[in-house]
């Protein structure tokens, strides 16, 4: 063999054999677009044969766990015959399913207005199949098609419309074959509806595994918990190279860090000396990254091969918002930066406002009990070995601390990276429920993120923010820390950011907290500060919109394991369900050790029978 040229690969028949034969995931370019891909054994295969359309079929087939592309009949037929061999050896039962798409939407032609649009289905006739047909039809039933309905026939594969279907030429095996009108495509035929053709794949996609689950569970084959479990459970290279680079883009900026003030106390100051009339000057961090450079590389990831609908929705989720992040950071001190956080965070809701509002009115502000304060050193402390209690139950819990004096008072965390504000002073009774929030929530979640294999759930998945402040707040009741100081801070901060995003200036939010609702100069200070931050940042009402979230979750029967494998939102509960059902996701290697304390328990089941936050307090 001569130097540098490639050793020839076995016969495609040696690879495949040699692949079921180690159990490893078997992906075989061959050529020109066409690919099988397995990445388990699995007594099912989906097939679609590429041509010049057929975008939303092919994608479909991609989806699957076990798929063929494929240009070539007779190579078709002898991969199927092996293995659907080899798989009907191992599970006693093997199907193969055809997916492909009509020529054209024909019941639009005459129409004037949102006709129904056509599906064929076809089966073999076997029960087994017929039982997938009735589960699939019903499936597609069932889904939101937006606009259209489907209107589906049925028939058998040997008395179908027109030829034969492809997939009868080319196996014997119990067999499915779907083909649907083009509908994402507009009547030139060349337009496409991006949000048509991603709503129709992954309704096919799921579909067509609720008619595989139910062949399987005819057959005895498998007896799979849900549908989802019959999904990929492997991440392609492509969807590793783009978690990667969305990754570098995501820790190319502290978003957080950059939009903070480095002169809260020089700023107090000059408040203070103006009276409180002229709102304070802020100073920030340079840039440390190229807004420009960075968005470029954000839009240059690929997120049109990842072969799976639902891993390039959250990451096409996660693009949107670092590109958010971005443009409000090179806003900061603008306008524009407020108006950039309401599209990020939202807008405050009547109804929480209300529920901080009631807050505020039903916790009234006692008088300073004059309790014990402690100062960074013992907070220092006190983290420190909370992170090695962490640490020795897993190693790859590498938190770092650090004392700052750049940042307002308190504690933050941003990464693996626990931040400190070297002038804090706090009660010394809130420590453990402060530490709580921030070590046994917010560095958790990293680190169990960090082991799922895709770096998006440390980062943090689109919107994640809100659900982790309310679980960071539920932590604190748990352990037993939450005040009534602290639960009036986390309401008026909804308060303070409603007023912001009504175009309040800082003096006047400044005067409703201490005269209204009577919290301290220097709290109202700090509070305002937060909110007023980079331009005016909204993100200080998910604290309690979080927290009512997850009380709500708790007291429908939630669960909260899945909310510790990694930063996650709310909105993406059934996601998250899908992929652990998939094996895609890995139980949280760590849970948070407050679950165990003493009352921990007997708080949890108070949520779980239904509290309000007001009720959190001496509870």
């Amino acid at each position: 063999m001569s130097a540098g040229k490639k050793p020839a690969e076995p016969p495609l028949e040696e690879r495949i054999a040699g692949a079921f034969e180690s159990g490893e995931t078997l992906r075989c370019d061959l050529g020109r677009g066409a690919r099988l891909h397995i990445d388990r054994a699995l007594p099912f295969i989906v097939i679609h044969r590429l041509g010049k359309t057929g975008d939303v079929a092919r994608a479909v087939a991609a989806a699957s766990a076990s798929y063929l592309l494929f240009r070539n009949k007779r190579q078709a037929r002898d991969i199927i015959a092996q293995v659907g061999a080899a798989m009907s050896g191992k599970f006693g039962a093997f199907i193969v399913i055809e997916i492909g798409e009509l020529e054209k939407d024909a019941l639009a032609e005459d129409a004037d207005y949102l006709p129904p649009f056509e599906i064929e289905l076809a089966a073999s006739e076997d029960d087994a199949t017929r039982a997938a047909l009735g589960a699939l039809a019903a499936a597609i039933q069932a889904t939101d098609a937006k606009f259209r309905l489907p209107r589906i026939s049925q028939s058998s594969l040997t008395t179908g419309k027109g030829d034969r279907p492809m997939v009868a030429q080319l196996t014997d095996y119990p067999a499915l074959h779907i083909a649907f009108a083009p509908i994402y495509r507009a009547p030139d035929g060349d337009t496409i509806y991006p949000d048509l053709r991603e709503r129709m794949t992954a309704n096919m996609v799921d579909s067509i595994l609720q008619g595989i689950a139910a062949f399987v569970r005819e057959t005895g084959a498998l007896k799979p918990a849900t549908h989802r479990a019959l999904g990929r459970k492997v991440f392609i290279d492509t969807v590793v190279r783009a978690d990667r680079a969305m990754d570098e883009v995501a820790q190319s900026f502290d978003f957080l860090l950059s939009v903070t003030p480095i002169n809260a106390g020089p700023a107090y100051e000059q408040f203070v000396d103006s009276g409180h009339k002229r709102a304070p000057r802020f100073l920030y961090r340079p840039l440390t990254a190229s807004i420009d450079r960075q968005k470029r590389a954000l839009y240059a990831i690929d997120l049109d091969l990842f072969e799976d609908p639902v891993l390039s929705g959250l990451y096409e989720e996660k693009r949107q918002e670092l590109d958010l992040q971005l443009s409000m950071i090179a806003a900061r001190e603008t306008p524009r930066f407020r108006e950039l956080g309401r599209a990020l965070y939202g807008s405050v809701e009547p109804s929480l406002l209300a529920a901080a509002e009631a807050i505020l009115d039903q916790c009234r502000p006692g008088r300073k009990a004059g309790a014990a304060q402690v100062g960074s050193s013992v907070v220092k402390k006190r983290a420190e070995a909370m992170i090695a209690d962490y640490a020795g139950e897993d190693s790859g819990f590498d938190a770092r601390i650090e004392l700052r004096d750049d940042l307002p008072s308190g504690l933050m965390v941003t990464g693996r990276r626990l931040l400190i504000s070297r002038g804090m002073a706090m009660p010394k009774g809130r420590v453990e429920a402060l530490l709580s929030h921030e070590v046994g929530v917010h560095l958790l979640t990293y680190f169990n993120g960090s082991a799922q294999g895709l770096r998006l759930f440390r980062s943090g998945l689109a919107g994640y923010e809100g659900l982790q402040e309310g679980l960071a707040v539920l932590a604190e009741y748990l352990v037993g820390g939450m005040t009534p100081a602290r639960l009036r801070l986390i309401a008026a901060r909804v308060v303070a950011c409603s007023m912001m995003l009504e175009g309040a200036p800082f003096q006047a939010v400044f005067n409703a907290m201490t005269r209204e609702h009577g919290f301290s100069e220097h709290t109202a200070f700090t509070l305002t500060l937060r909110i007023y931050r980079g331009g005016g940042f909204a993100k200080d009402a998910v604290y309690l919109r979080g927290l009512l979230e997850i009380l709500a979750h708790l007291e429908g029967g939630g669960k909260l394991d899945p909310f510790w494998m990694g930063k996650v939102a709310a909105s993406h509960f059934p996601v998250i369900e899908e992929l652990g059902s998939r094996g895609l996701l890995k139980p949280p290697r760590i849970v948070p050790r407050f679950l165990s304390r003493k009352g921990a328990s007997e708080r949890l089941e108070k949520a779980r029978a239904g509290l309000a936050p007001i009720d959190m307090v001496n509870t």
